[in-house]
């Protein structure tokens, strides 16, 4: 039904729906989804809640992924998606957009907009992709102080502490900025781009008890794993950030290609989505329905004569 009906809407907020999520005994899977289409395509195929990706939106932007995107612009994709798919939303908060009282208002801001989890990363800006090279971090501390003011800011918003230090500071380095963000109120972990079974592994057993989400990004450090292998691994939540992007953008360059090609892009139609299966996905007969069962045409009574 359309998102206009209050009575079809969650009744609790988002940050509850997602912790319920994290407390059920398999791993949770969140397909990113860039936008309020993706959104409703990821809903249809039965998934539960979703991932936003920092990367996913400024690609979506034509922006390269380096921390220069606002609260505010995060909040419109977030606003899009939470109300067309009313799933529970994992946020990437990049590094905060600033210091403890940034990211307090970040934490506000995100929670209105219908985020149900967040995730702070300990890289200083310009922050990087955690699969690229060149990354700095930020003091422990100081990442430990933004993640309690994360926890003091939210009503029910998860929030996740990831830590770069794997690639930069060593494996050992990684352990212990995740246990020193957990004693700060992180609620979950991410350890990015661990690059073994072995690895992921040892950091579950260093963690026990603790809650752990693994990037299952493409063209990264980390190889292939499906959701069941990362369970094995101690994993509770697995995301898989940007595939909805570069499959949408995959089929747009080649759509621009045939059009330069052959004048039109009558080549290209058995690989669209039809018009039936679109208005489907965005429900328009449902919202045509909702609009005639309130808005009645008022026929005007005749001019009273003078």
């Amino acid at each position: 039904m359309p998102y206009l009906i209050a009575d079809e809407l969650p009744q609790e907020s988002a940050g509850k729906r997602f912790r319920a999520l994290l407390e059920r005994p398999e791993i949770l899977q969140l397909p990113g989804a860039h936008n309020g289409h993706a959104a409703l395509q990821a809903k249809a195929a039965g998934f539960e809640a979703l991932y936003l990706s920092g990367a996913a939106m400024t690609a979506s932007m034509g922006l390269p992924d380096l921390g220069i995107i606002t609260v505010d612009e995060v909040a419109f994709f977030i606003r899009q998606i939470a109300r067309s798919a009313a799933l529970p939303l994992l946020v990437d908060g990049d590094t905060g957009y600033g210091e403890v009282l940034n990211v307090m208002h970040m934490v506000r801001t995100f929670e209105e907009a219908g985020a149900g989890a967040v995730h702070l990363e300990d890289q200083i800006l310009p922050k990087k992709c955690g699969h690229l090279n060149g990354k700095k971090l930020a003091e422990p501390q100081d990442v430990a102080a933004k993640v309690a003011a994360a926890k003091r800011a939210s009503r029910d918003l998860v929030i996740v502490a990831r830590t770069d230090a794997a690639g930069v500071e060593g494996f050992d380095a990684a352990v212990a900025r995740a246990k020193l963000y957990v004693e700060a109120g992180a609620d979950a972990i991410f350890p990015e781009a661990l690059n073994t079974r072995e690895m992921f592994t040892a950091f579950a057993k260093a963690m026990p008890g603790v809650k752990l989400l693994a990037n299952m990004t493409e063209f990264g450090k980390t190889p292939f794993f499906t959701a069941a292998e990362f369970a094995e691994m101690g994993y509770r939540m697995v995301i898989w950030p940007v595939s909805s992007l570069r499959v949408a953008n995959k089929a747009q360059g080649k759509l621009y290609a045939a059009i330069a090609r052959d004048g039109g892009a009558h080549a290209m139609v058995d690989e669209m989505q039809t018009r039936a299966e679109l208005y489907d996905v965005i429900g328009l007969h449902e919202y045509e329905a909702l609009d005639a069962s309130i808005v009645k045409t008022i026929i005007p009574e005749a001019m009273p004569q003078g």
